[in-house]
């Protein structure tokens, strides 16, 4: 009796761990009794096809029934024409056994065929009813995938509530701390650019200037112009930058 409680003990751990196992991963379980069924499955259709190897050995037996029949008919009519009674009997008598054992194998032929016929039904049944499981599985899995990771983005929504009270709230401050101090420092930079414009701009000034004296001077070498045309009213120059009062 003390064992047989130990037995009862033991196995209700085993059925505990294996409850645990069957509860982590239900979809691998699935597949696994799904393969093991396709195992199955593979066994019966190779006794299938042993047996329609029967099939096909007592169909053949069958047609040299019948063609025997046939020819032991057509011997036993040639010696009753022959006015041969006594070979005709003879063969008339071997006839009724070929007839016999004719019927004999069409009866198990038929038999046969029956059976063959009846276990491919059930056969192709299992295959149909396994492709269902398979689609089940499959449609399952995703199902319980879809579910997770629904369930991962809810606890994200949760946790990734930007108040300014949260940790994820105040990283964000400091990344737009650092993103205004980036800005300004191209503002600035864009500013200080704009210093010597002036001055550059006076310059080129002087430059345009002397270059159109020295186009007059020229001018005048070639007499395209008399020192006395190209003594204009000096216009105002700015050399410099423009002073403000």
């Amino acid at each position: 009796m003390i064992f047989g409680k130990m037995w009862a003990a033991f196995r209700a751990q085993l059925n505990k761990l294996a409850n645990v196992f069957f509860e982590a991963d239900p979809v691998a379980q699935m597949r696994y009794e799904y393969d093991r069924s396709v195992e199955q499955l593979k066994e019966g259709r190779t006794g299938l096809e042993m047996y329609r190897a029967l099939v096909e050995k007592v169909t053949r037996q069958v047609k040299v029934n019948e063609a025997h029949v046939l020819k032991l008919e057509a011997q036993t009519k040639a010696y009753l024409k022959a006015g041969d009674r006594e070979t005709a009997a003879k063969f008339a008598l071997e006839l009724e056994k070929a007839r016999t054992e004719l019927k004999q194998n069409q009866e198990q032929l038929a038999m046969h065929e029956g059976s063959y016929e009846n276990n491919l039904k059930k056969i192709q049944n299992a295959m149909k009813k396994l492709g269902d499981v398979r689609n089940r599985i499959d449609k399952q899995e995703a199902d319980l995938k879809m579910s997770e990771a629904e369930a991962e983005v809810a606890k994200l929504a949760e946790q990734f509530n930007f108040n300014v009270t949260t940790d994820f709230g105040q990283l964000e401050d400091v990344m737009q701390k650092k993103i205004d101090r980036n800005r300004a420092a191209v503002r600035v930079s864009a500013d200080m650019s704009q210093e010597g414009i002036a001055s550059i701009e006076a310059e080129e000034r002087m430059e345009g200037q002397m270059a159109e004296d020295a186009l007059q001077r020229m001018e005048v070498e070639m007499g395209i112009r008399t020192p006395e045309t190209s003594q204009s009213a000096p216009a105002e120059k700015q050399l410099g930058p423009a002073q403000t009062n």
